[in-house]
């Protein structure tokens, strides 16, 4: 097996025109909303706003979360939810993204029932390129036998293939490489400006494809430039870069990217290797779909953590007093470990990137007050902690073990507020 053989790459003429007219018209009009963001992340204890703009688009109550900023999902119109937009062209926007996320879905399973065949008839994929060649090879090879192997339909486990497949968002990124003032430049194999860093993608389902639909505004003056050519790479064409994790010797790959080329990361890949995006001269628009873990991340499993945690708050029902039914230590970690988690990775994630989901759609803020109504009891049943192991009637081995891991979770609390502050 050859270093590239799960990265499958598709051009513009494969992918449906009117798919490619819808998704592109929806690219547009979100800029035209201003629904793409700079996203400020944390790295190293340091906050970046991110070169790239992005807006997240995906199942209603789903959240992604990358470099310690977590963004919620602008919900595509799901069935059985209402969900309101400020607009209908960012109603259609939402729709044609859904569209494209299921056409991409398709193609991904077709692409895996491929290479499993290939794989257990133990034959060589000739689509991908050698890891001799350098990265500016042709990929005219590549796309015919990707074009063979989406036609295969061979057994696999359906519920593994479902799982690793099903696209359940998709971060959108908007870049106009002119409007930047520097751009960091490649640093192992001389491909040019970068416009993403080499990464692994964060959060996602384990073993999970990645599909990616690209669309440059190419002007024909920029594809004709005559700038000095970077090993092979056009300067002026965007281009994702893929490496294997950790390692320099091995030749990386530039693939050029144009108008509505598709490519497909499949199973291991994005752990094995790492990727990037070169930047062209011309302003893009990429829709990343993705496979992000839902285990903890979406509305329902937070809203789930809350009810647990105030099973333990019970009401007098003559005096409408508030206590607490229980003070094992073990009851009270687990209570402020959702106090800390409600606050820190739901309430001043949603707040402090400020006001941007409103551009699209009011869904988020429903769930949110519930979720501020859900914290300010769990503060109640903080003050309750405090005010009980005060007294004396507990066994003092229980209260001291209850006391050691309630200050834990205190001043881990104080430490998040302060970082929060500051940010």
């Amino acid at each position: 097996k050859t270093k590239y053989s799960k990265l499958i790459f598709r051009k513009s003429d494969t992918v449906p025109e009117e798919l490619h007219q819808m998704v592109q018209e929806s690219f547009l009009a979100l800029r035209e909303h201003n629904c793409f963001f700079q996203d400020l992340v944390r790295i190293k204890g340091k906050d970046f706003l991110t070169p790239v703009s992005r807006i997240l688009i995906g199942n209603p109550g789903c959240t992604y979360k990358y470099l310690n900023t977590r963004l919620f999902t602008v919900p595509w119109p799901a069935e059985s939810y209402d969900i309101k937009y400020c607009s209908p062209q960012i109603h259609d926007a939402c729709k044609a993204l859904m569209r494209l996320n299921d056409y991409l879905h398709i193609e991904t399973v077709k692409a895996l029932q491929g290479q499993n065949l290939f794989e257990n008839k133990e034959i060589e994929d000739i689509s991908v390129i050698d890891r001799k060649q350098s990265f500016a090879t042709s990929l005219t090879e590549q796309e015919s036998v990707s074009k063979d192997q989406s036609s295969v339909c061979v057994s696999e486990d359906d519920r593994s293939l479902k799982n690793r497949t099903s696209y359940n968002l998709t971060l959108l990124n908007y870049m106009d490489p002119l409007q930047m003032l520097y751009l960091k430049q490649e640093p192992y194999f001389g491909m040019g400006n970068m416009a993403v860093s080499w990464h692994h993608d964060e959060n996602l389902v384990e073993r999970s494809a990645v599909a990616v639909y690209s669309y440059s505004c190419e002007d024909l003056a920029i594809q004709e430039s005559n700038e000095q050519e970077l090993k092979g790479r056009d300067p002026a064409v965007w281009h994702v870069g893929l490496k294997v994790a950790w390692d320099i010797e091995t030749p990386g790959l530039a693939v050029p990217l144009h108008q509505g080329d598709i490519y497909l990361m499949l199973d291991d890949l994005n752990m094995t290797h790492q990727h990037c995006v070169l930047a062209g001269l011309s302003p893009r628009f990429s829709s990343t779909h993705r496979v992000a873990d839902s285990s903890r991340g979406t509305l329902e499993y937070i809203l789930g953590r809350c009810e647990v945690a105030l099973q333990n708050l019970q009401t007098d029902s003559d005096s409408m007093a508030l206590s607490l039914k229980s003070l094992e230590a073990a009851v009270v970690k687990q209570v402020e470990e959702i106090h800390n988690e409600v606050e820190f990775e739901w309430l001043r994630q949603f707040w402090f990137q400020g006001k941007r989901y409103l551009k699209c759609t009011d869904w988020w803020l429903k769930p949110m007050a519930k979720l501020e109504e859900f914290w300010r009891k769990l503060e109640i049943m903080t003050s309750l902690v405090l005010s009980e192991v005060r007294k004396e009637q507990q066994i003092e081995e229980q209260r001291n073990e209850t006391i050691s891991c309630f200050l834990l979770l205190l001043k881990e609390r104080q430490k998040l507020r302060k970082e929060w502050t500051a940010r």
